[in-house]
C-alpha cells in the first residue's frame, strides 16, 4: 500500500480515535512527514518495537502496540494450553505513554484469553525478567525505550526463561504480525471486563521483595561497607526513571548509610528535563551529582538509565578530577573484583565463566587467565548472554560469574536473564568500599590493572543516518566492508576478519579460515596486530551505524593516540 493510501486509511478508519486523527491532520501539508510516518510499518525486530511516539504505522502508538501484542498472543497460543494458562507479566517505565501502552497490551492479552500480570507502577526492566520467572509466566512485556531520547518509546518481549524472545519465537511473532491487519485483526476488551474475567491482575510488593532478596544473594562482600559506616558516601541519580526505589533499597540492605539521591533527578519525568539525554554513558547527565560531590565529598557517584538496566559511574582520578568510567572499564573492574573475592573466600573453581560481547574489551582475557576461568564471546545484545547462561545451567558445564557488554550493562547471578543496574549498583558499591579501605578510588584501581595487564582501551564512534536515505547509506557502508575488506587499518595489519553474517572467520595471515559458531548477524570484526581490533555494526534499535575500536599499548597516552588514529581512519569509509 502506498504511504499516502495508508495515511488516508488511518484518517478514514472508525477504529482510530479522534486525537490520533487530529495529529494526522496537522501534518496534512507535509508530504515528507507523512512519508516518514507511513512508508513502512514499525518493525518488530528481535527485541520488539522501538520508535518515535506518534500517529502512523511507523510510530509507537496504541495501534502498533496492540498489533504487536496480538502477534505475541498467537505465539503463546501456538505453544499450547499450558503457555496460555501461564499468562504474561507486564512492566513499564516513566516515559510518555508507557502506562497506556502497558495497559493496552494487557487488554489485548485478556481479549485472547491470556491472563496479564500488570505492575501497579513503574518498575525496572530486570524486575520484569525476574517476574516472568517468579510467576512462571510464558511471556513478559516491558514498555521502555531504555536510554533513548524522550520522543521514543518501545516494547520488548520476553520468553518463559525471562530472557528476550529467542530467534525462533521472535521470527514466528514477526511472521504473524505481518499478516495481522492493524485494525481488523486485533482483539481488545475493556479494563473492567478484563478484571471481571480474572484476566488482569495487578502485582507489586510481593514481586519487589522476592526480586530484592534475589539481588541481595549476589553480594560478594559488604564487610568494607559495614566497617566504613558513615565514612563511605554515595551519590546516586535515577535519571527520572525506575531505579530510584530498588537501588536505594538494595544499598540499604548491604549497609550503605551515607546515601544521597540527586533530588532534581529523583522523581519520574517523561521529559527527562534535567538531562540532555537520559543516558548514563554521557558525563553531561552527571553535572548536578558532580556539583554535589564538589561541595560535599563522595566516594562513589553513579546513575541508572530510565528502565534501570544500565549504570554509569563517575570516580575521582589521581588529580582529584571527576572522570567517567566506561562500560568496558567497569566490566573489567567488576570481573576482577568478583574473581578476587571468590578466590579469597574459596568459592572460585575452574568451571567459572565470564561472558562478554564481541565488541567488548579484550582486557578480560588476561585477567581471566590469571584466575583460571573461561571467557565466552557472544553477539551484541544481552539476550545472547542469557542464552549462554541457560546452556550452562542445562548442561552443568560452567558456573556463570559475570556477563557484561561495553554499553554499560552487567549481570551477576542467574535470577534474571537481562542486564541489571540494581545488582550492578550493589556490587559497585561493595567494590568502591573495598578499594577505599585500601586507599584507592575506582580510577586508581583501574590504573593498577592497566599497569599489570596492559593499557587496553576502547572507543566507540556512532554515526546517525536518519530517514529513508540513511537506511540505504548504512547498507552501502556494510556492503563496502563485505566486498572490499581492508588489509591494513591505522597502520596495523589486519590478521582476521569475522564475517558474522556468513559465519566465517577469514584469515589474512595464511592460516585456515574458521567456521564461526555465532547466530548470523550483519556484523564485522577485524583483528589487528598488537592485540588491537575494530568492529562495525548497524544499530538494531536506532538509525545508526556503530564503529568499535580496541587497542593495547604500554601507556595511557599511546593507547589514546592509537585510538585517535583509528577514528581518523574510519572516516575514509564514510
Amino acid at each position: 500500500m502506498d504511504y499516502r493510501d495508508n495515511y488516508k486509511r488511518w484518517l478514514d478508519s472508525s477504529a482510530v480515535d479522534e486525537k490520533t486523527k487530529a495529529e494526522l491532520l496537522s501534518v496534512a501539508d507535509d508530504d515528507n512527514e507523512i512519508k516518514e510516518r507511513f512508508y513502512k510499518d514499525l518493525e518488530f525486530g528481535t527485541g520488539g518495537l522501538r520508535g518515535i511516539i506518534g500517529a502512523g504505522s511507523n510510530r509507537m502508538n496504541i495501534y502498533t502496540v496492540r498489533r504487536a501484542t496480538q502477534g505475541l498472543c498467537e505465539d503463546i497460543k501456538n505453544c499450547g494450553t499450558k503457555a496460555v494458562a501461564a499468562g504474561v507479566a507486564i512492566a513499564y517505565d516513566s516515559r510518555h505513554m508507557s502506562y497506556e501502552f502497558a495497559l493496552e497490551s494487557a487488554l489485548v492479552l485478556a481479549a485472547n484469553g491470556i491472563k496479564a500480570y500488570l505492575f501497579d507502577e513503574l518498575r525496572p526492566t530486570p524486575e520484569l525478567s525476574f517476574a516472568v520467572r517468579y510467576l512462571k509466566c510464558s511471556r513478559g512485556i516491558v514498555i521502555t525505550a531504555s536510554h533513548n531520547p524522550k520522543e521514543y518509546n518501545g516494547y520488548k518481549a520476553y520468553g518463559e526463561d525471562g530472557a528476550q524472545l529467542p530467534p525462533a519465537s521472535s521470527d514466528y511473532v514477526i511472521s504473524i504480525i505481518d499478516k495481522i491487519d492493524i485494525f481488523d485483526g486485533v482483539k481488545v476488551i475493556s479494563e473492567q471486563e478484563a478484571k471481571d474475567k480474572g484476566l488482569l491482575e495487578i502485582i507489586g510488593e510481593e514481586v519487589d521483595n522476592a526480586y530484592l532478596s534475589a539481588v541481595f544473594k549476589q553480594s560478594v562482600t559488604n564487610d568494607a561497607i559495614k566497617a566504613l559506616g558513615n565514612d563511605f558516601s554515595v551519590i546516586y541519580s535515577p535519571f527520572h526513571g525506575t531505579g530510584n526505589k530498588p537501588v536505594r533499597k538494595i544499598l540499604e540492605m548491604i549497609g550503605v548509610k551515607n546515601l544521597r539521591v540527586v533530588k532534581e533527578q529523583e522523581l519520574p519525568d517523561p521529559d527527562f528535563s534535567t538531562v540532555k539525554s537520559p543516558n548514563p554513558e554521557e558525563k553531561a547527565g552527571f553535572s548536578i551529582a558532580i556539583e554535589m560531590a564538589k561541595k560535599e565529598r563522595a566516594d562513589l557517584i553513579f546513575a541508572t538509565d530510565p528502565d534501570a538496566d544500565r549504570i554509569g559511574v563517575v570516580s575521582t582520578d589521581k588529580n582529584g578530577e571527576f572522570v567517567t568510567l566506561t562500560g568496558n572499564q567497569m566490566g573489567v573492574l567488576l570481573a576482577e573484583f568478583i574473581l578476587r573475592k571468590r578466590k579469597e573466600n574459596g568459592t572460585l573453581n575452574d568451571k567459572g565463566a565470564l561472558i562478554k560481547t564481541i565488541v567488548t574489551t579484550s582486557m578480560i582475557y588476561p585477567i581471566a587467565k590469571d584466575y583460571n576461568v573461561r571467557v565466552y564471546d557472544v553477539l551484541t545484545g544481552f539476550k545472547y548472554i542469557a542464552e549462554l547462561i541457560k546452556e550452562f545451567e542445562e548442561n552443568d558445564c560452567s558456573e556463570f560469574l559475570l556477563g557484561f557488554e561495553e554499553s554499560y550493562g552487567y549481570l551477576s547471578g542467574t535470577y534474571v536473564r537481562d542486564k541489571d543496574a540494581v545488582v550492578a549498583a550493589m556490587l559497585i558499591a561493595e567494590m568502591a568500599a573495598d578499594y577505599k579501605q585500601r586507599g584507592m578510588t575506582l580510577s586508581d584501581a583501574l590504573f593498577n590493572l592497566y599497569e599489570k595487564y596492559g593499557y587496553y582501551m576502547e572507543r566507540l564512534k556512532t554515526v546517525t543516518l536518519a530517514g529513508i536515505d540513511g537506511i540505504e547509506k548504512i547498507k552501502s557502508i556494510m556492503e563496502t566492508f563485505r566486498s572490499n575488506p581492508p588489509k591494513e587499518f591505522a597502520g596495523m595489519k589486519v590478521t582476521r576478519m569475522w564475517d558474522v553474517k556468513n559465519s566465517i572467520i577469514k584469515a589474512f595471515d595464511g592460516s585456515d579460515d574458521i567456521e564461526l559458531n555465532l547466530p548470523k548477524s550483519d556484523v564485522f570484526r577485524y583483528d589487528l596486530e598488537n592485540d588491537a581490533w575494530f568492529a562495525v555494526r548497524p544499530s538494531g534499535t536506532e538509525p545508526k551505524i556503530k564503529f568499535y575500536f580496541g587497542v593495547c599499548e604500554n601507556s595511557y597516552s599511546k593507547s589514546e593516540q592509537k585510538l585517535d588514529e583509528c577514528i581518523a581512519e574510519i572516516s575514509k569509509f564514510l
